[in-house]
Parts: structure tokens; C-alpha cells; sequence
């Protein structure tokens, strides 16, 4: 099969509709002597003139008009199947890593994120943000491939990549609260309080780490109200009736002026935060994520 003259193809098809040297040679980037040099390129493998130059236009000869009438569709339709398996090409041997968050990612998980996506230019890196009150749902079901969520987690088909530094227990309240200026409460103080439950098929475990229904020594803590998200509970939390048990990152980022923070000492247990996968679907890049989160933790606590 004699070699398909593409280049000289390409330009007589612009030439085509632009009508002039000079034009055509802004479309291709090229000089107009370029131009000149591809179409006579052309007319000599067909052994026809295909273009009529006159000082002032361009006209197509009757041979031209007609081989470019019937090259201009087929052309094309070449070349949207080149562009259809390059795409295809570059699906398969793409990837992508789902990250689920739960509440706020703040600079530890969105630096590590950042250099991530930088390292592995290779790899698309999608976030989603999940339901308070589900933190292990979207892991379990599939739809993310791994989540930064509080801990813990005790699901025999989940696995902990990494775990964040702890964090002190904070309690939101309202800027009339009592308690608001407090510097810290001992948590059998939430006996007093309505304090914010949350929406969602959270585990029970895990309700009882972060929204517990009883104090250290056993006293019932009211509950009157859910949430779904965190900004609902610290909106709650703002309008003086209820309180919000929270993390100090969480505080810190959520810092405004109808809010009080008052940490709260007396529990067994610090929050904290963990990356989440499935046992079954490790992989490299969720490791190579894994070490990077250790890897800036560090950094930032030197």
C-alpha cells in the first residue's frame, strides 16, 4: 500500500476552505511556502493540478473541487477514529483513586492530596464528601476506594492505612452557653447538656465514641436533636438550646462568633482520624497515599 500522502491531504482540505495561502499557513503553523511546497507535493502523486494561483485567489481546478469532495468525508471520518482510540487508549491505562471525607479535609489530608496528584500525574484523584452518620458506607459499597474518617473502625472487611495524630474532644456551644467560658469541662458535665446526635447508619460503636448516650460513669446524656452534616450541628449548637461534641481540628477551622469551644477531658479515648479501604482492594496508590499522610504528619509535628 503506497504511503498516504496525511500531511499534504490536511493542507489541501484547509486550503480548500480558506482560500488563501496565507491563512491556511496560520492553521497549520507553518510558513505559506510550506503551504505552496505540500500542495505541489500533492499534485505531483496524483499527476493532476488540483489548485488554480493567480496573484490576487485561489481557486480549486475542476479536479481539485472534485478529489477534495470526495477525500474531505472519508478524511475525516479517519480522523475521528484516530481521536476515538487515542481516548480509549488513554481510559484503559488511566486510574483513578475515589477519596471519601467525612466532615472537613483540612491541610494534613488536602496537602497530602496535592502532592499526590502531583507525584502520579498518571492517576485521576476524585473527592467526596460522605454523610456524618455513615462514615464507612461509601468504602464498604464501593463507591469510594478509600475514606478519611473518624475512627474507630472494627468492620472485619475494613482495614486502617494510616491514623492521624489524636486530637482533644471539643464541645460546641453557644456564645451565652454557661459552659462558654469555660476552658475545658470534664465530660461527665454532658450529663447537663442536650447534646447533638447524628443522622445516619452509623455503627453503633462508633455513635458511642463520638455521640455517646451516657457519660464515663454511666449517667444518661439527652439527646434531643440529629444532624446530618457538621455545619447543621454547629448550627444548632450556635442557637444557645443544644452542644455539639467535636474534635479540636474541627474546631479550629469552624472558629465564628456566635460559637464557644471548650475541651472536654474524661474520656478513654481521643478522636481521631483515619484512611479507611477495603481489606480486598488495597493498592499501590492507596499506600503510596498512606505514606504520604504519615510522611507530612510528621513533618508538621517537628
Amino acid at each position: 500500500m503506497a504511503d498516504l500522502p496525511v500531511r499534504e491531504l490536511e493542507c489541501l482540505l484547509i486550503l480548500a476552505e480558506e482560500l488563501h495561502f496565507g491563512r491556511t499557513a496560520e492553521r497549520l503553523r507553518v510558513s505559506q511556502s510550506r503551504v505552496s511546497q505540500l500542495v505541489a507535493s500533492l499534485e505531483r502523486n496524483i499527476g493532476a493540478q488540483l489548485v488554480h494561483r493567480t496573484s490576487r485567489r485561489v481557486v480549486l481546478t475542476d479536479a481539485g473541487a472534485e478529489f477534495v469532495d470526495r477525500v474531505r468525508p472519508r478524511y475525516y471520518e479517519l480522523a475521528g477514529e484516530i481521536d476515538s482510540a487515542r481516548r480509549r487508549a488513554r481510559a484503559e491505562h488511566s486510574e483513578t483513586v475515589r477519596i471519601g471525607f467525612q466532615g472537613i479535609a483540612y491541610e494534613a489530608v488536602t496537602s497530602a492530596l496535592t502532592r499526590f496528584s502531583g507525584e502520579n500525574p498518571g492517576v485521576a484523584l476524585t473527592l467526596q464528601e460522605l454523610p456524618l452518620g455513615d462514615p464507612f458506607g461509601a468504602v464498604l459499597t464501593g463507591q469510594v476506594d478509600a475514606a478519611v474518617a473518624l475512627l474507630p473502625v472494627r468492620e472485619p472487611e475494613l482495614s486502617v492505612g494510616f491514623v492521624f495524630p489524636p486530637a482533644s474532644r471539643m464541645l460546641a456551644v453557644g456564645q451565652d452557653n454557661p459552659l462558654a467560658g469555660r476552658e475545658s469541662v470534664d465530660a461527665e458535665a454532658l450529663a447537663d447538656v442536650d447534646l447533638v446526635s447524628v443522622s445516619g447508619p452509623a455503627p453503633e460503636y462508633w455513635r458511642e465514641v463520638h455521640f455517646p448516650r451516657f457519660t464515663p460513669l454511666g449517667k444518661p446524656i439527652a439527646s434531643t436533636v440529629r444532624a446530618a452534616t457538621i455545619q447543621e450541628g454547629m448550627t444548632l449548637a450556635a442557637t444557645g438550646r443544644y452542644t455539639m461534641l467535636t474534635c479540636r481540628p474541627v474546631a479550629d477551622r469552624n472558629r465564628r462568633p456566635d460559637l464557644a469551644y471548650v475541651r472536654v477531658t474524661g474520656f478513654d479515648e481521643a478522636s481521631r482520624m483515619g484512611l479507611v479501604w477495603r481489606t480486598s482492594h488495597r493498592c499501590a496508590q492507596l499506600t503510596k497515599l498512606a505514606a504520604l499522610f504519615g510522611a507530612l504528619t510528621t513533618a508538621s509535628v517537628r
